[in-house]
């Protein structure tokens, strides 16, 4: 009963039940940025966190006969509630006209005034996420001067770097996915959407951000993974002899490249590996951007687990 209504809910009002699902996190196997992905391609608008919108939870607005999810302060890291339930009631007042304006009547912490522009939430001040965090950052004004210092023109991040910020700091990304910004670097590599026309047999390469490992005791040592590129998901085969000689690649590696002879049975559909490759560190690269980051470097060398996390289970 439960599986029944969960998949006439997801089929009738996907936008309730991604709000739902997503409010409900930690569960199951699936992180927000795939099932915020999923939703968008059913057909609902997700519109980012921003401090004059957002709640605490994720929640539903009007949009024409439809409505639009919009992300709730829940999916920024290391975000309280407390605060949050102090931000939107100060909002539901009066909109914030500045970073200065919020914290001269909502009182968060300066901490919390700069996750909230690392999590790029000021968009409705006209504010992107360095002059969000240049204005966080900037000391308050005196009393009597209620003027905060002018924003400078500051140059705009590179979209790589970005994405990878909002992955450090949301764990999703509305602008693009990773794999979209690398695509012309990934070989032979076919999108992931492309395999469900393809033939029993054919031989394949993908490539996607690591989501899990399975391992199930009745597998006799075959492991079971599924990665994700910006189209969707492709599910891997590794036999225990590709297993060992493979063994850092499978256990390791958050960007992986495969390459094996497609699996069909029915509707469902498997990449029987061979070869496998990590290419990891074109994360990394991705994570450096143009360069002119201010502050540290999300992805640098041990932080890609935390970016690109998976679910891995025995």
């Amino acid at each position: 009963l439960l599986v029944y209504v969960s998949a006439w809910l997801k089929k009738h009002y996907p936008d309730v039940f991604a709000a739902a699902i997503l409010n409900s996190q930690p569960m199951g196997f699936y992180r927000p940025a795939q099932l915020v992905r999923d939703a968008r391609a059913h057909g609902v608008e997700v519109r980012p966190v921003d401090v004059n919108h957002s709640l605490w939870d994720n929640t539903l607005e009007r949009n024409g006969d439809a409505c639009a999810l919009r992300l709730g302060l829940r999916q920024v890291r290391g975000f309280s509630e407390e605060h949050a339930t102090t931000l939107a009631r100060e909002a539901s007042v009066r909109p914030f006209s500045s970073p200065a304006d919020l914290q001269r009547r909502a009182g968060l912490p300066a901490p919390a005034l700069e996750r909230l522009a690392h999590a790029d939430a000021f968009g409705s001040m006209g504010l992107g996420r360095r002059q969000g965090l240049w204005a966080a950052v900037a000391p308050a004004p005196l009393p009597l001067f209620q003027e905060a210092r002018p924003v400078p023109k500051l140059p705009s991040m590179a979209e790589g770097e970005a994405v990878t910020r909002d992955y450090a700091f949301l764990g999703l990304s509305l602008k693009t996915h990773p794999l979209a910004l690398l695509r012309e670097e990934l070989g032979a590599a076919i999108p992931a959407e492309r395999l469900a026309g393809m033939k029993d047999g054919a031989a394949v390469s993908v490539a996607g951000l690591a989501l899990m490992r399975q391992r199930p005791g009745t597998a006799s040592g075959v492991i079971f993974m599924t990665i994700e590129d910006e189209t969707g998901v492709a599910n891997l085969v590794v036999w225990p002899k590709i297993f060992e000689r493979y063994r850092r690649v499978v256990m390791g590696a958050r960007l992986i490249r495969a390459a094996g002879r497609l699996q069909r049975e029915g509707i469902v559909i498997h990449v029987i590996a061979d070869r496998m490759e990590d290419l990891t560190d074109r994360l990394r690269a991705l994570a450096a951007g143009n360069g002119a980051s201010s502050g540290r470097n999300p992805g640098g060398p041990g932080r890609l687990g935390k970016l690109y996390p998976s679910r891995d289970f025995r």
